[in-house]
């Protein structure tokens, strides 16, 4: 069987550095911090107080108040980044692209935590007698995302998100590249989103000892690789992708922004919450996605790692690519740009599937900023694009994502040419 070219053909970004592509992408490139201190809720009695949030986002430049009132955050942050990136794509359903043909495959890792939040909070305050919203399981069931995305434009195509913690948009746009090459659907509209920057969420995160409690430095936070670094910076923020099979791109004149060419899972098999300490599941999933693009490891020039500035999870990420690349690991680039973004969890994948699409665009290599203290731990000969962004040629990108429960999934994509 002739597997089928699987290319992007839209963009859409909600982010903590802008509210769309091109602010989010001149920002990156700035190497500039999204984080601040929240202004979500009250963080008094919080041991973090800081995180990377949405910054004056407007529901109703998509959609009126009666129905955002019916979405929970999470799926607020899905339906703006997929309706920017269908209008960046050009498609039009029924005349351009059919509906049959054409599918929503989202990922988020925790789903409508705000609704869920706020109605068990209002139960346990009143009587005893349930009052809940009667939009309070709709909004909340991480699915929601896909369901409201296809029912905008009357997409019937595949259809559901994907659930793997912060590995879930990564596993969400494989799923759509797998689709599309064997030939069941023409186009898949992925992404992720996540909205968890609430009580709840940093609540849980801090008792895992997972955030960083710069509170006295939030900008300097999110400081992958650093010997400081104290865990990660929680972000927000929804990314959408629109991926095409390239003949149907073509026939349309479409705009190409790339072409993805493997994808790789794995399981670390190992630790609830802790990556393996050889980083074996990290090389694994390095290896399957190689393998898939049938590329040799030689031809990748930037990775952009998990890298979520962790004391345990960074030095083992970077090991696993050592085993993977051997000395061509000094050759690449490697960043996480996740010290500027901080971590959307579960939209992580699209949001760093979105900055190695612009590197490729643009030739140039996203920074990890706040770099200042070597670690004996992390081979100082690696290019690990620190403080400033690189110039450089970029062929083929490839992108981690790692989730608690030991998921991991990569996705490589290549600078498109037409040949």
């Amino acid at each position: 069987m002739q597997l089928k070219r699987v290319v992007i053909t839209g963009l859409g970004a909600i982010t903590p550095l802008g509210n769309d592509v091109k602010t989010f992408w001149d920002a990156l490139e700035a190497g500039t911090s999204g984080c601040d201190m929240i202004t979500h809720f009250d963080t008094t009695h919080f041991k973090t107080k800081f995180a990377c949030e949405v910054k004056d986002f407007d529901i109703t430049k998509y959609m009126d108040r009666k129905e955002a009132r019916r979405l929970d955050l999470f799926a607020q942050f899905g339906m703006a980044a997929a309706t920017q990136a269908m209008e960046n794509s050009g498609l039009e359903v029924g005349k351009n692209v059919d509906a049959d043909r054409a599918g929503v495959i989202w990922g988020s890792g925790i789903g409508g935590i705000h609704t869920f939040q706020e109605e068990v909070t209002g139960y346990s305050k009143g009587t005893g007698v349930p009052r809940f919203n009667p939009f309070f399981i709709p909004k909340m069931i991480v699915d929601i995302v896909s369901g409201h995305i296809s029912i905008k434009y009357g997409l019937r195509g595949p259809n559901f998100v994907t659930v793997s913690a912060c590995a879930s948009s990564t596993n969400a746009i494989i799923d759509s590249f797998n689709y599309i090459r064997l030939g069941k659907a023409d186009v898949i509209v992925s992404g992720g989103s996540e909205a968890a920057i609430i009580e709840a969420g940093v609540g849980g995160f801090n008792a895992m000892k997972a955030l960083s409690e710069r509170n006295d430095s939030p900008k300097t936070a999110s400081r992958p690789f650093d010997k400081t670094r104290d865990g990660f910076v929680m972000g927000e923020g929804g990314v959408s992708l629109v991926l095409e099979e390239l003949e149907h791109a073509k026939a349309r004149g479409a705009k190409i922004y790339g072409e993805i060419i493997g994808g790789g899972m794995s399981a670390d098999a190992h630790h609830m919450t802790a990556p393996h300490p050889e980083g074996l599941g990290a090389a694994n999933v390095m290896k399957n996605a190689l393998s898939d693009a049938e590329i040799d490891p030689s031809e990748i020039d930037y990775v952009n790692v998990h890298g979520t500035s962790t004391p345990l999870g960074d030095p083992q990420e970077l090991k696993a690519i050592t085993t993977v690349f051997g000395d061509h690991a000094y050759n690449m680039n490697i960043s996480s740009t996740k010290s500027m973004t901080g971590h959307l969890l579960g939209a992580a994948g699209a949001i760093e599937a979105l900055a190695c699409i612009m590197a490729l665009e643009r030739q140039v290599v996203p920074p990890t900023i706040n770099f200042e203290t070597p670690d004996e731990e992390i081979d100082q000969k690696l290019n690990l694009t620190l403080n400033k962004a690189q110039k450089r040629e970029i062929n083929v990108v490839l992108s981690n994502t790692f989730g608690f429960g030991g998921h991991n999934a990569s996705i490589i994509m290549r600078r498109y040419t037409n040949e």
